[in-house]
């Protein structure tokens, strides 16, 4: 047995030795892992997401989903999945370029396209692929990405496929932007990338300071509001629209996995992008379509968050009752206003140390780590939802103190 040291406490791995051998670099290369407590584990759920949820260790109380208005579990996007499954059956069977675009596809675009008041909008399976593959079938050897240094993953990739020219900005630093666009003498096309919301801060991008200095450097700005289309903007459109931004954005990116209770993507952009889209992105080209039920079922929460005023105030309430009273408590947390309330604890040990301990006492907070997260900045990535009751909060800041107290971590 391998034994590894964490933060003082010893846990154990067996050693597979029919990976030794050949496989005995990625055996390595795993032990690394380990040992630096970046080696990632699954842990299961057995039921419906909500702010409880079944585990085979018994219910945990859960924060750490992004159903943010709880419409993963309602009874219109289940009904609406299942009406569809009878009506197209479950699979796609190929790529949308294919045969596996149905009329449920079209719809939910031309749906799309009205409620965020752009020509058009694209479908794809996941948010990673919808930013992937826009991306790099936007962009080229030749133009000049200039990207948040803390955008998404998804964000990060595409730069990287789109062969273009990518500049790194400091995190929501307008002025450093401004350096590096009027720096830049290049022809071709200036594409500005960043979230609205970041996925692990919960802070919002200067989208105002942006799509000024865009205007002013003739550049285009791409938006990815996957953790704000549902909660922000009226009728949930998103930050760009509570900002009133929509025409200095090109493009638009939200997920049906988060707010919408379901899961996909979809772009929102002109008819020139989307065109462009659909004939280079290579992951909605290369991929099998969403299946018809799920679209159906982004369909239904897509209609549900139009009139979701009552949710986004549970939300609004519940984010207020968190940080007040973690507040009281003496913890410290950031300046987020938005469903996602990280808690600092900085080593990757100690932050897993503490997700395990909550998880024994019923809360379930992930742990974030590098490379999701900067080195030295490991966090519990604490999300909030509109159907978490006010007891579930309390409970969950109590057993927080506790956990925290017993091991002498004070973020």
């Amino acid at each position: 047995m391998l034994k590894i040291l964490t933060m003082g406490l010893e846990r154990e791995r067996p050693i597979d030795l029919a990976c030794v051998g050949m496989n005995d670099v990625w055996y390595q290369r795993l032990d690394d892992l380990a040992a630096r407590n970046l080696e990632r584990r699954m842990r299961v759920v057995d039921g419906p997401v909500g702010p409880v949820v079944s585990t085979g260790t018994g219910d945990k109380l859960c924060f750490a989903s992004n159903d943010y208005l709880g419409l993963a579990n309602h009874p219109r996007i289940r009904q609406a999945l299942v009406d569809a499954a009878t009506k197209w059956g479950v699979g796609a069977a190929s790529s949308r370029l294919v045969s596996g675009n149905t009329l449920a596809h079209d719809r939910l675009e031309k749906e799309l396209a009205e409620y965020l008041g752009t020509d058009e909008a694209v479908l794809f399976p996941s948010g990673y692929q919808a930013n992937v593959g826009a991306i790099s079938a936007l962009t080229m050897s030749g133009d000049t990405i200039f990207s948040d240094a803390l955008v998404h993953a998804s964000l990060v990739d595409g730069c990287r496929l789109s062969r273009a020219d990518v500049r790194v900005f400091k995190h929501r630093d307008a002025a450093h932007l401004r350096e590096l666009l009027e720096a830049c003498d290049a022809s071709s096309l200036k594409l500005i990338v960043t979230d609205s919301i970041f996925s692990m801060d919960g802070d919002l991008a200067p989208l105002v300071e942006i799509a000024r200095l865009a205007k002013a450097n003739g550049a285009l700005v791409y938006v990815d509001e996957a953790h704000a289309i549902g909660v922000r903007g009226s009728a949930g459109r998103g930050l760009c629209a509570e900002l009133e931004l929509e025409e200095s954005v090109a493009v638009r990116v939200g997920t049906f996995g988060k707010a919408l209770g379901s899961c996909g993507a979809f772009v929102a952009t002109g008819k020139n992008a989307a065109g462009l889209i659909r004939s280079r992105a290579r992951s909605l080209l290369y991929t099998t379509a969403a299946p018809a039920p799920i679209v159906a079922a982004a369909a239904a929460g897509l209609e549900i968050i139009r009139s979701a005023d009552d949710r986004r105030l549970a939300l609004t309430r519940n984010i207020e009752i968190f940080r007040r009273l973690a507040l009281e408590a003496g913890l410290s947390i950031s300046d987020s206003d938005t469903a996602i309330q990280p808690v600092v604890i900085g080593d990757a040990g100690r932050t897993m140390i503490v997700s395990d301990l909550l998880w024994q006492r019923g809360v379930f907070v992930q742990g974030m780590r590098p490379p999701t997260v900067p080195e030295g900045t490991s966090r519990l990535r604490v999300t909030l939802t509109a159907a978490h009751e006010p007891a579930h909060i309390e409970t969950l800041v109590r057993v927080l103190v506790e956990v925290l107290d017993e091991i002498g971590v004070h973020p």
